[in-house]
């Protein structure tokens, strides 16, 4: 099959000594590209730096909300400049967090916003991370889509180049409405192993309602092991459960939803 890891933390230690194993592994189960994202600064130029060693790596660069505490007055000029490099695809990991509660709302609110700029500045998508204080709080992900729809109203017209694809709502949690909002405002959503989940079928039920040309895939490595290999490190060969599991959500052919994702990579991230 044809596929695409878009969120995996290849630069994690947890990687460093047998990453050359893990993106053979990947090259044999038929991914093509991996897109790489950045947690701050430090880390932007860790994973541009590892995007150059293979054809198929790409990267991300951003400040997550946890490291919101690690922007200074340098940062944007930093982030801008990097994201200059060709393969730079997306500002990200960007986003609010509210759970891990690491950064002040308002702080997270503000590096938000002026990462947004800088995706409309180098016309790029972005990779968005957010996190509820708990099931029943949904006050994050309402904050973040209010945040999204006002950045894209206020920069009407978007840039030719981030019509029809602003970003991708990785690692997506939130429920039906929620889903529809962030449709109807132009992004694309993340699946990850946690569709696999017993518990999840609120994400089950996400992706059966999403037009499949609107899904990413993704495992967000290390994190988020699918289901059966929970407790093993996750890598970017293990997106063929995410895939096996929409397959059996949709009805779909396993090939045509590993191409079609592909191609919605492809079309969001522009590379080749």
């Amino acid at each position: 099959m044809n596929l695409t890891d878009t969120h995996c933390h290849l630069n994690f230690k947890t990687y460093r000594d047998d990453l050359q194993d893990v993106l053979s592994r990947a090259e044999a189960n038929g991914i093509k590209r991996i897109l790489v994202p950045a947690l701050d600064v430090e880390t932007s130029r860790e994973v541009l730096s590892l995007a150059d060693t293979h054809e198929m790596l790409y990267a991300a660069v951003g400040v997550h909300p946890n490291s919101a505490q690690t922007w200074n007055s340098s940062s944007a000029g930093e982030l801008e400049s990097l994201a200059s490099h060709p393969k730079v695809v997306a500002i990200g990991e960007i986003g609010l967090d509210y759970y891990r509660d690491r950064a002040p709302k308002d702080v997270q609110i503000d590096i938000l916003k002026k990462q947004l700029q800088i995706a409309l500045n180098r016309k790029l998508p972005v990779i968005l991370h957010v996190r509820n204080k708990t099931e029943e709080d949904r006050t994050c992900i309402r904050d973040l889509l209010d945040i999204l729809e006002d950045w894209i109203t206020e920069a009407d017209p978007l840039p030719q180049e981030l019509k029809g694809r602003p970003g991708v709502i990785h690692s997506f949690s939130g429920n039906l409405e929620e889903s529809k909002k962030a449709l109807q405002l132009g992004f694309y959503l993340g699946i990850t192993g946690s569709v696999t989940f017993k518990k999840a079928d609120n994400i089950r039920e996400v992706a059966l309602h999403t037009p499949l040309s609107k899904l990413l895939i993704e495992t967000d490595g290390p994190f988020i092991t699918p289901h059966p290999l929970r407790g093993k490190r996750k890598e970017p060969g293990h997106v063929r459960y995410i895939v096996d599991k929409i397959s059996e959500i949709t009805g779909n052919p396993q090939k045509f939803v590993a191409d079609q994702t592909t191609e919605n990579a492809v079309c969001l991230f522009q590379w080749e």
